[in-house]
């Protein structure tokens, strides 16, 4: 076929247009994917520094908080539960998922993690 009687002006440009806003969402969920997961990684540290404080702590549940927010630039809900034998430390956090278009969608998600560790002997 001739290129004579085709006009092609403008095909890629709304090629593009129309492939660019599905591309776009496809980024910024991988962003909020990874976002996700550095979330999740910080609460388990904390949980993790947040009991490794508490068992060697005359109070344990304040040096579990302590820990656990120092550890981390996230506000954090940290709970302990202490026993003779070992210390519980829970830590929440609510992300509110705030990259833009895909927070609408997705809806805020909450991380836990837990750590258990052996208290030390007296």
């Amino acid at each position: 076929m001739s290129r004579r009687g085709r006009n092609d002006a403008g095909q890629a440009t709304v090629e593009f247009a129309l492939a660019l806003p599905v591309v776009l969402i496809m980024m910024l969920g991988l962003v909020q994917v990874g976002v996700a997961i550095r979330n999740e990684l910080a609460v388990e540290l904390a949980a993790r520094e947040g009991a490794r404080a508490a068992v060697v702590s005359a109070d344990p549940s304040g040096a579990a908080n302590r820990a656990a927010r120092r550890s981390v630039a996230l506000p954090l809900d940290v709970s302990t539960q202490t026993t003779p034998d070992d210390v519980v430390v829970t830590v929440t956090y609510t992300d509110p998922t705030d990259v833009p278009i895909i927070g609408r969608f997705l809806g805020p998600s909450t991380h836990q993690a837990t750590a258990t560790m052996a208290t030390e002997p007296d």
